[in-house]
């Protein structure tokens, strides 16, 4: 798996690193080669100053710096770092290798933080706001749960979207983590575990993937979306979301008056058969079981009650030393360098867990929480915009959120007590909900901003680090978590896990991104296409969904082997076609 991923990756640098080092041989757009630029680039460049930042190469070493200073499409204000001003103006010429490395290792700490905020905190409050509102199991596994699992992709998106020469990312990555999961991850479950899988819901699943992707494909031709259009097209979820659970309903309710003397003898609820949850239930109850189980195992046999400084070091210590002892050396390895953030996370986001008697309650933490929660979205929200916000010219915005967060913070702590939760806890499942959106968002535009400086200088076009490092970095979660739940016998529930997560990135993604988009601008949106990669991508992806839904049933819905192996090498095939097409061997005559 890891040499499928990563072998392609290096070829993509090396071949992308070749032609960049050669482009001082290159002439620009004016026909000039690039070694005369410094003659007359100060002419030029005063008459080029809206042309688009990827020019930049086209200028000699000397001048490229000047030039990203001068053309507005390069100031990148929607991250915390120009990282375009890094690459040309901070650091010399002859140190680009080294940047390079160096920008790759903050991507993928970037998506280091996208997963630890995400599943470490904004998936557990999102369940925690799901109980609390009491969903079905049906109901909060297509919104809250697909919200959770695909936060990084669709605020990637959001983040892409808002400006037209990014937008590449956001298709790039939507269309290329959706070949992903659909092969490679899809794959892996069949050959990990073959297993018959749910007729209904896979049809289901397959038929709203193919009618999203033809819409997509339908917007990207036309090259712009209307209002009327983007709100149809989020519709088409809401449509989706109905039908999950209308199906979930009407199977439940035949089952039951089919079972009712099986079910009465076991006791089994009927949604846990459900052939449209596809063991969704089993592995939460399992979880939950376990838990149970595990707390009260290591429950001290006298009463003992903490002090609230040993509380509040417990709360943020990430590490159990009962798993640490069990676990290998890799995961070891990768939990000390994710410690440090953990902990930084830990002071900022408050988690409110329903599956533990006290409801994860700390208490010198969750007061510390009224103080930092407020501050981050202050600091983070649009990239530190309102950081240095002031009132009436006079007063910081951030002083203000600080006094009010101790105001509050004191008033939580001395009318609330160590062991019991107040009633309003819940609250903090919300505030730990917008406290990881704003910081999953920051870090989502800072992956878009450092993968277009990675396009531009190594001559790459955004769909295809869109539909590489982008997919991958978002998808790679996804796939270890659903390649384990198959190994643990729960294969129907990951391959469900595979089609309707990304069903919801695409449809809230691009729905969302466009409409953010349109209430900036008051306009509509333009999307232009990055050249046949982008219909490779589209027609690679549709062909995916429609060998799946003619494929699966001419195998009565058994996935096997067979079925995997060749759903790998499909994922192979189309990434040596459009890494072919990046470099220019496949051309349209």
């Amino acid at each position: 798996m890891f040499c499928g991923i990563f072998l392609p990756l290096f070829v993509v640098l090396s071949c992308a690193w070749q032609v960049t080092s050669g482009s001082e041989l290159l002439r620009n757009h004016s026909g000039v080669p690039v070694g005369m630029a410094g003659h007359w680039s100060s002419a030029v460049m005063a008459e080029n100053n809206n042309d688009e930042c990827d020019l930049v190469m086209n200028y000699s070493v000397a001048d490229r710096c000047a030039f990203v200073k001068k053309t507005p499409d390069c100031s990148m204000e929607d991250g915390f770092i120009n990282y375009l001003e890094l690459a040309f103006c901070l650091l010399p010429p002859n140190l680009t290798p080294l940047t390079i490395f160096l920008c790759i290792i903050w991507l993928f700490f970037l998506f280091i933080i996208l997963g630890l905020t995400a599943s470490k905190f904004f998936c557990p409050n999102l369940s925690a706001i799901s109980s609390s509102l009491r969903l079905t199991h049906n109901v909060a596994g297509v919104t809250f749960l697909a919200l959770g699992n695909g936060a990084p992709d669709i605020f990637s998106a959001i983040a892409a979207f808002s400006h037209p020469h990014t937008a590449g990312l956001a298709v790039g990555a939507l269309f290329g983590a959706g070949i992903f999961v659909t092969t490679v991850v899809a794959g892996s479950v069949a050959l990990v575990k073959p297993f018959a899988v749910a007729s209904r819901p896979f049809l289901r699943d397959v038929i709203f993937y193919m009618v999203a992707v033809f819409w997509t494909f339908l917007i990207l031709y036309r090259g712009t979306t209307t209002l009327g259009e983007t709100l149809g097209y989020l519709g088409l979820y809401v449509l989706y979301v109905v039908i999950v659970i209308i199906s979930a309903f009407i199977y439940n309710r035949q089952k039951y008056s089919d079972n009712t003397s099986v079910q009465n003898v076991t006791h089994v609820p009927a949604d846990f058969h459900s052939s449209d949850s596809s063991d969704d239930d089993v592995p939460c109850l399992m979880g939950r079981n376990l838990h149970q189980e595990y707390e009260s195992e290591y429950r001290p046999l006298l009463p003992y009650s903490e002090s609230t400084s040993q509380i509040l070091l417990s709360s943020l210590n990430p590490v159990d030393s009962r798993k640490w002892r069990r676990k290998s050396w890799k995961w070891k390895v990768l939990k000390v360098l994710k410690t440090p953030l953990e902990v930084l996370l830990l002071l900022c986001i408050p988690v409110v867990d329903p599956d533990k008697e006290d409801r994860n309650w700390r208490r010198p933490l969750n007061c510390l929480h009224l103080i930092t929660a407020p501050l981050v979205c202050v600091l983070v929200f649009q990239s530190g915009a309102y950081g240095n916000y002031m009132i009436q010219g006079q007063f910081p915005l951030w002083l203000l959120f600080l006094l009010l967060g101790l105001f509050v913070s004191a008033i939580v702590f001395c009318s609330t007590s160590n062991d019991c939760p107040p009633r309003y806890h819940s609250f903090f499942a919300l505030l730990g909900f917008v406290v990881s959106a704003v910081l999953i968002s920051a870090a989502a535009s800072e992956v878009v901003s450092l993968l277009h400086m990675l396009g531009v200088v190594l001559r790459l076009s955004n769909t295809v680090l869109g539909l590489t490092l982008l997919a991958w970095g978002n998808s790679i979660g996804d796939c270890f978590s659903d390649i384990t739940i198959a190994r643990q016998g729960y294969p129907r529930m990951a391959i469900s896990a595979c089609f309707g997560g990304i069903i919801f990135n695409m449809l809230f993604g691009v729905g969302l991104g466009c409409l953010v988009q349109m209430l900036q601008t008051h306009a509509d949106v333009q999307v232009e296409p990055e050249g046949l990669l982008t219909w490779i991508l589209a027609g690679s992806l549709g062909l995916s969904l429609v060998l799946s839904f003619v494929i699966v049933p001419l195998c009565r819905f058994h996935l096997g082997r067979a079925y995997g192996i060749f759903l790998v090498i499909f994922y192979v095939i189309f990434l040596i076609i459009a890494l072919l097409t990046e470099f220019g061997k496949i051309r349209v005559t």
